[in-house]
C-alpha cells in the first residue's frame, strides 16, 4: 500500500460526529449541509427519470441537456461559458479530485490557502505533490489574506494554486481586484489555479449577478484556470453527489478520458434532477440564501454576546467560525461538547493547524430556535467550566 495513503488522517469532523451519531439529544451542526430536504420538483425529476427506465450509462462528460443548462446558468452570471468547457461530475469532491489527477504529478509544488476543507490539501498530497500552505490571519474574528505572502509563495516552480472562496470554514472571500492580481501573477509564473467556488451563490453582500466574485469574471477561456461547482449547497442537494467543472476547452477531451477511468459518468436520473434544479433555480436558491442570511444574523450576535468568544459574520458560506478563549484544543473541546452539552460542532484543527482553538458551526438550519437552543447549551457548558 502507498505510504501517502497510510499517512492520511481520518476526518476529525467525522471523529467528532461518530461520537454523537445516533444520539437523539445531540444538536448536530458539524457537517456542511442544510437540514432541509431537496425541493419536491427536483426529486420528482429523478423519480420520473427512473420511471422511464433511465438506468444506463451517459456520456462521460454528462448529458448534453445538463451541460447546456449549466452553460446557460453560468453564462448568465459570468459571461459566455460554452459546453465545450464543461464536465459533469459525481459531486464537488469528485470534480476536485479529477482536477488534481489531471494537473498534478508526483513531486509537483502546490500552494493552498488555509484554513480550508481538508480534502483540498489531502488530494494533492495523495497525488504525491508537495503542498505549501499559506495561512489566512484572524483579525477581530474575521480572516484576511496577506497577498504579498501568497504571491511570494507562488513561483515559477508552483504547478498549482488552490483557493476556496467563499471559504469553508472561515467565510473569507476574495474581491474581484484580488482575483485579478492573483490571476495576473499566475499568468507570469505559469501556475494553474484551481478555484473551489461551490459557495459562490451563498453570498450575503449585494452584487449584480447574485454571486460572490469569481475568477471566471476576470479570466479568459484559455487561462490556466479550473473552477469547481456543486449542486450540494445552493440547491439543497448534498446527498445527490452531482457537480461540474469549468476548464479551458483544450482540457475537456482529456477530462472525458479521465472520467472514464474514475466513475465513467454521473447517473442519468441524478443528472435529470440537476437539469430541473438549474431550470428552477429562481424558485430555490434566492430563498435558500435569504434564509441562510437570517440564520447567520440570528447566530452571530448570540455568539458575540458570550464572553471569551471571538467571531465575525461570514460574507459567504454557511458557517460561523469562532474562537473559544481558554479552549485551545478544539478537537477535545468538540468531543466534550458532544458528550457533556449535546452540541455537535466541527473542530477548527480539522481545517488547518492555525485554526486550533476555533470551532465551526454550520448554521444552515430550517429552525432558528434550534440555533438559539444550541447557543444556550454552549453557554451552560461554559458556565460549568468557570
Amino acid at each position: 500500500m502507498r505510504q501517502v495513503i497510510l499517512n492520511l488522517e481520518e476526518s476529525r469532523i467525522r471523529e467528532v460526529a461518530n461520537a454523537g451519531m445516533g444520539r437523539a439529544d445531540v444538536l448536530a451542526f458539524w457537517f456542511g449541509e442544510s437540514d432541509e430536504v431537496t425541493p419536491d420538483f427536483i426529486r420528482q425529476a429523478a423519480i420520473d427519470s427512473l420511471n422511464k427506465g433511465e438506468t444506463f450509462y451517459s456520456h462521460n462528460l454528462g448529458l448534453r441537456e445538463l451541460r447546456e443548462a449549466i452553460s446557460d446558468y453560468m453564462s448568465a452570471r459570468h459571461g459566455p461559458i460554452g459546453v465545450e468547457r464543461l464536465a459533469v461530475t459525481s459531486g464537488g469532491v469528485n470534480a476536485l479530485m479529477l482536477a488534481m489527477q489531471q494537473l498534478v504529478d508526483a513531486g509537483d509544488e502546490v500552494v493552498a490557502v488555509t484554513p480550508v476543507w481538508p480534502n483540498l490539501t489531502a488530494q494533492p498530497a495523495i497525488m504525491g505533490a508537495r503542498v505549501t500552505c499559506v495561512a489566512l490571519q484572524p483579525v477581530n474574528g474575521a480572516w484576511v489574506l496577506d497577498m504579498a505572502q501568497l504571491l511570494g509563495n507562488v513561483t515559477a516552480s508552483t504547478k498549482l494554486l488552490i483557493l476556496n472562496a467563499p471559504n469553508n470554514p472561515t467565510g473569507w472571500t476574495l474581491s474581484r481586484a484580488e482575483q485579478q492580481q492573483i490571476l495576473d501573477h499566475c499568468r507570469r509564473t505559469g501556475t494553474w489555479i484551481l478555484a473551489d467556488e461551490v459557495y459562490e451563490r451563498l453570498y450575503y453582500e449585494p452584487t449584480a449577478n447574485g454571486c460572490a466574485p469569481s475568477f471566471l469574471d476576470v479570466a479568459q477561456a484559455d487561462d490556466r484556470l479550473v473552477v469547481v461547482h456543486s449542486f450540494s449547497k445552493s440547491f439543497l442537494m448534498t446527498g445527490w453527489r452531482l457537480g461540474w467543472l469549468v476548464m479551458p476547452p483544450a482540457m475537456t477531451p482529456h477530462m472525458s478520458k479521465l472520467l472514464e477511468f474514475n466513475t465513467s459518468c454521473a447517473s442519468v436520473f441524478t443528472q435529470r434532477a440537476g437539469v430541473a434544479a438549474l431550470k428552477g433555480t429562481d424558485a430555490v436558491t434566492p430563498q435558500v440564501v435569504a434564509h441562510l442570511k437570517q440564520c447567520r444574523d440570528t447566530l452571530i450576535p448570540l455568539l458575540q454576546a458570550i464572553p471569551g468568544v471571538q467571531v465575525a459574520p461570514a460574507l459567504g458560506g454557511m458557517y460561523a467560525f469562532f474562537k473559544l478563549q481558554g479552549h485551545e484544543d478544539s478537537l477535545a473541546t468538540a468531543k466534550r461538547l458532544v458528550v457533556e452539552a449535546g452540541l455537535g460542532l466541527a473542530p477548527g484543527d480539522a481545517f488547518a493547524p492555525e485554526a486550533k482553538g476555533w470551532l465551526r458551526w454550520c448554521f444552515a438550519s430550517k429552525d432558528l430556535q434550534r440555533l438559539e437552543l444550541g447557543v444556550d447549551r454552549l453557554k451552560a457548558w461554559l458556565a460549568k467550566q468557570a
